[in-house]
């Protein structure tokens, strides 16, 4: 009998972070960013209760029945999500945003790039974070959209 073929899944954890932030671009006046980001260029900030939600995927280990032991799941989303964000002032308290825009876009790829430093390669699928329950990013890791 032939051994029971390798199978894939996918495993999410979600935790939960508080943070402040102000949507303003270096590259633009105070005038075009006002019209670019309205309320949320206010000069004192504002603050979300974000949700992030994190998934992995790989082979489902046949000796433990699972992809990723979820204890050191949250380990590593603790020390790359939790830790650098969490009752921060985003474009004050974490260096990554001094020169990058602190949109939802923005704090999904450095949470990407924070865990694809503590996850076994190749097993960070996605990073999904709502800043609100309307407004949600979802990133993979891609880098460009290819231009045919």
């Amino acid at each position: 009998m032939a051994p029971p073929a390798a199978r894939l899944a996918r495993v999410s954890r979600t935790v939960s972070f508080s943070a402040c932030h102000r949507l303003h671009s270096k590259s633009l006046s105070d005038e075009e960013n006002l019209k670019l980001f309205g309320k949320c260029n206010n000069p004192n900030g504002h603050g979300h209760n974000y949700k992030v939600t994190v998934t992995v995927r790989g082979e489902i280990d046949p000796v433990s029945g699972m992809v990723i032991n979820l204890t050191d799941l949250k380990e590593y989303m603790q020390e790359a999500i939790m830790e650098p964000l969490d009752h921060k002032n985003l474009d004050k308290d974490v260096p990554y945003f001094a020169e990058v825009v602190s949109t939802t876009e923005n704090v999904a790829v450095f949470i990407w790039e924070n865990l694809k430093k503590l996850l076994p390669m190749g097993t960070l699928y996605k990073v999904k974070v709502y800043e609100t329950d309307q407004n949600i990013v979802v990133y993979k890791g891609e880098e460009t959209i290819s231009q045919k």
